[in-house]
Parts: C-alpha cells; structure tokens; sequence
C-alpha cells in the first residue's frame, strides 16, 4: 500500500456480531448491540474522515451519511473477506465488532429435528482477525481493538490481547455495560499510557472523546 494513493484520515470501522450457523435456521451469536461500533462510524465520518463501516446483523439503523459507506455480513468468514478487500486501502481499523471465538461444525445443511434425538455441536476456533489484519499491516497503518471484560479484569486482560495481538491500541470495555447506550470504557496504548473517559457516559460522547484520543496519538 502506498500512502500516496490514499487518504491519510481513511478510517474503516467493524461494528455489531456475527451469527455463525448451526444448522439451516440455527445459529451462534451474542448479545453486541453494535451501538459503539456505529456511533465511532458517525463520529469519524462527521470530522471528514473517509469511513467504510462493516456492520453485522443489528437492529440499529446506520444512517446515510456523506463520507459514509456501509458494507453488511453475518458470519466470521464474511467479515475477513471484507476487512482483507477494505483494510488495505485505509490508514486506521477499529475493530469494535464482537467476533465469535468459535465457530459450530453444522449439524446438517437442512433443519436439525429433535425427533432424531440428542445432537452435539462441536465447536472450532474462529480465525483471528485482528492478529490477521496485524499481520498484513504496512508502514502507517494503525490498528485500534477492543476487549469485553468485567471492571475487575478489564485493564490486565485488555493489556494482555493488545499486546498478543500487536496492535496499536485497545479500547478496554467494561462487559457491564454490553447492550447499554452508556459505557465506562478506557483507552489503553501500546506504550502503557492509560486514557479514562468519563464514566458511564452515552456511547456518542465516549465516540467523540475517543476520536479526539485517537486523533491526537496517531494523526497529523
């Protein structure tokens, strides 16, 4: 990637879960909102950064906006072939969407019936995108995760996935606030800077403050 060929404020931003199938009409998934994910998207296309956000299955609208692009997918497989498209033709990934850890062996490819008895569902690791991404980086890019953890793990554990993932910086956010509009969230940099937002804000004004963060870490 030359950054010559590109904007030097592309940002491109995951939101929202993925839905992993199990059989036909069955799927594993969890309970991300994608509320942060959407508000960091709206935030960053508002300050005339060019955005690409690629949003799971969520409920939330995601308004149309100038700067603003939005791509959908459902499972794990579908939001790697996105990011591997999008990422190199931005400078910064957040990674706000809630990726499964593991992904099901589907049962059968028609609707699995309870007639037939019990069924086992054998699960694998998922791929791991962020270290993927990582991986793929060149000279400029940043690369921004995110760790769900309870408040009393939330630093040592959000430290721990930054650095074994080798990105830049990691939003620790606190499980208690899953599905909330208001979160307690903290930014924690490579180099073992600590920034902590105001408590229990709206996910709107903790994305307006972490972009301000993030803005003045990583951009000119």
């Amino acid at each position: 990637m030359s950054s010559s060929k590109i904007d030097l404020r592309s940002t491109l931003i995951t939101a929202g879960p993925t839905r992993e199938p199990v059989d036909a009409v069955r799927y594993l998934s969890n309970r991300s909102s994608g509320l942060m994910g959407i508000a960091l998207a709206i935030e960053s296309a508002r300050r005339g950064r060019p955005t690409t956000l690629l949003a799971g299955p969520i409920s939330v609208e995601v308004p149309s906006m100038e700067g603003l692009s939005t791509h959908r997918f459902e499972t794990t497989a579908e939001l790697l072939a996105l990011l591997e498209t999008h990422f190199p033709q931005c400078m910064m990934l957040v990674m706000a969407a809630a990726v499964a850890d593991f992904i099901p062996r589907r049962l059968s490819r028609g609707k699995a019936s309870r007639l037939n008895g019990v069924k086992t569902v054998h699960l694998e690791p998922a791929p791991d995108l962020l270290k993927t991404m990582a991986g793929m980086r060149t000279p400029g890019q940043r690369l921004i995760g995110f760790a769900l953890e309870h408040a009393d793990q939330l630093t040592q554990r959000a430290t721990a996935k930054m650095v074994r993932k080798g990105i830049d910086a990691i939003v620790a956010n606190p499980m208690e606030t899953m599905e909330s509009d208001n979160t307690s969230a903290a930014l924690l940099l490579a180099d073992g800077t600590a920034l902590q937002a105001e408590p229990n804000i709206p996910k709107t004004a903790f994305a307006h403050w972490l972009w301000d963060e993030l803005e003045r870490e990583f951009t000119a």
